[in-house]
C-alpha cells in the first residue's frame, strides 16, 4: 500500500467501529468492545458522527446511507434521549435513551462538556449534508432544533457566573459542579458553542472569565525540549486535549491573547514526541517511531496518560490524531505501527485502545473517544474537511467574532 491507501485503510478501520459496531436501535457510538453493549457514549457519538462524515466522502458508505445513519442518530437524541435543560449524559441506554451513571450517583443528569463534543458533529454534519432531499432536509432540521434546545446558559450555575459547570443534577443541582475553566484542557469547545448558541448563549466576556478564568495557571511560557509552551500544564498534557475540541474547530482559526491553538496544539505535540524519543524512565520500545501519551486504557487500569504520568503505555490513537500538526512524524509512526507492530495492535476496528512494550501487553478493547479522533483527525490532515464543514456553520463564526479569539 501506498501512503495514501495505507491512511485510506486506517480510516476505514475506525469508520467500522461507528458503523459496524454501532448501537442497532439508536445508531450511537457504544462506549467501548468491552463495556455493557447498551451502554452509549454521547460525546463518542459527536466523534461517531464525524466519522460517519468522512466515510460517506471517503466511499467507504454511500452518503445516502450516511445521511440515515445520522438521521437514526438525531432522532433518538430528539425523541428518546433524556435531556437535562437541553444538555444530555455522559452515558445514555441505547434503546431506552435514560442516562446511565458514568462517575458516581450525582453524575444522573447533563454534562455540558459531552454534550459539547456531540454537537461539535452534528454541526458539522449539518453542514455537510446540505443536498434538497428529504433525509438531510429532516436532518438539517432536526439538528438545528437540538442545538437549539441545548441551554448553555443554564450551565453557568445558580446564580450564574463566568464559568460554565461540568454537570448539572435533578436531584442535586450543581453540586457535583466542576468549574471549567483555568487551565487549556479539551474543553475549549464548551465555550465556544456556548457563545455561539442563537437561543441560550453566555455571555462573550465568559471566554475570558470564565475559559481562561486565571491567566496565571491558564499560561505557561516555560520550555520544554527546547520548545516554548504558551498554554497548558507544564509538559501540554495527554494529547487528547489538543484533539477532541478540534476535531471540526479550526485550531489555526483561534488565536487569543495568549497564542494560536494550531501552534500551541503543534508544540505540545512535539513536546509529547521529544519525550518519548528521550525516555527519561526507559520503557521499551520508546523512539521516534513509538510515541503518543494520552488518556486510555492501561495495564494499571485507565490513565490519562502524559510525560508526567507516565507507565510505559503507547495509545495509538495520540500519535494517529496528531497528523495535522506533524504530519512527518504521524505518517512515520502509523507506519511503524502497522507494519512492525500490527500482528500483535491490529484487529477488527484498527489499531486497538493502547499497548505497553515494557510488560507486554496489548489492550484487548477498543473506546469510542479515542477511535473517533482518528478518521477526523487524519481527514482534517488530508483535505480538511471536518475543519471545513464545523467553521463554514454561521453561528459558529459569529460566535468565535463574539467571544473575540
Amino acid at each position: 500500500m501506498n501512503d495514501d491507501e495505507l491512511l485510506a485503510s486506517v480510516q476505514q478501520a475506525t469508520f467500522r467501529y461507528f458503523w459496524d459496531f454501532a448501537h442497532p436501535d439508536s445508531g450511537m457510538a457504544r462506549e467501548g468492545l468491552r463495556h455493557p453493549r447498551d451502554t452509549c457514549t454521547t460525546g463518542g457519538t459527536g466523534f461517531g458522527v464525524l466519522t460517519i462524515m468522512v466515510g460517506a466522502q471517503r466511499g467507504f458508505v454511500s452518503r445516502e446511507a450516511a445521511a440515515r445513519r445520522v438521521l437514526k442518530i438525531a432522532r433518538f437524541l430528539a425523541d428518546k434521549a433524556t435531556r437535562y435543560h437541553g444538555a444530555w449524559s455522559h452515558w445514555i441506554h441505547g434503546v431506552t435513551g435514560k442516562t446511565i451513571l458514568f462517575a458516581g450517583k450525582d453524575d444522573d443528569g447533563g454534562d455540558i462538556v459531552e454534550t459539547a463534543f456531540l454537537v461539535q458533529g452534528l454541526l458539522a454534519a449539518r453542514q455537510y449534508f446540505d443536498r434538497d432531499d428529504e433525509v438531510e432536509r429532516e436532518l438539517r432540521t432536526l439538528v438545528d432544533r437540538l442545538w437549539r434546545d441545548v441551554e448553555w446558559d443554564w450551565y453557568l450555575g445558580d446564580p450564574p457566573g463566568k464559568q460554565l459547570l461540568w454537570h448539572w443534577s435533578p436531584r442535586v443541582g450543581f453540586q457535583r459542579g466542576h468549574r471549567i475553566g483555568g487551565h487549556f484542557n479539551e474543553c475549549m469547545i464548551a465555550y465556544v458553542l456556548a457563545i455561539a448558541s442563537p437561543t441560550h448563549p453566555i455571555p462573550p466576556d465568559c471566554y475570558y472569565a470564565g475559559w481562561v478564568h486565571d491567566a496565571k495557571t491558564y499560561a505557561n511560557g516555560k520550555t520544554f525540549y527546547g520548545r516554548r509552551l504558551a498554554v497548558g500544564f507544564d509538559y501540554g498534557g495527554p494529547l487528547f486535549f489538543t484533539h477532541y475540541s478540534y476535531l471540526g474547530l479550526a485550531p489555526q482559526a483561534v488565536t487569543d491573547r495568549f497564542c494560536n491553538y494550531f501552534d500551541n496544539n503543534r508544540t505540545i505535540t512535539l513536546i509529547n514526541h521529544a519525550y518519548c524519543a528521550d525516555n527519561p524512565k526507559g520503557f521499551a520500545g520508546y523512539g521516534d517511531l513509538v510515541w503518543g501519551l494520552t488518556a486510555s486504557f492501561s495495564v494499571d487500569g485507565y490513565r490519562a496518560h502524559e510525560p508526567r504520568v507516565d507507565n510505559g503505555t503507547i495509545t495509538p490513537t495520540a500519535a494517529i490524531s496528531a497528523m495535522p500538526y506533524t504530519p512527518k512524524k504521524s505518517l512515520a509512526t502509523l507506519k511503524y505501527f502497522y507494519r512492525e507492530l500490527g500482528a500483535r495492535i491490529w484487529g477488527p476496528f484498527g489499531f486497538r485502545d493502547a499497548f505497553n512494550l515494557q510488560r507486554d501487553w496489548v489492550s484487548d478493547t477498543y473506546l469510542a473517544i479515542d477511535q473517533g479522533t482518528i478518521a477526523p483527525m487524519i481527514e482534517n490532515h488530508r483535505t480538511g474537511l471536518c475543519w471545513r464543514m464545523f467553521m463554514r456553520d454561521a453561528d459558529v463564526v459569529r460566535g468565535l467574532k463574539k467571544a473575540g479569539i
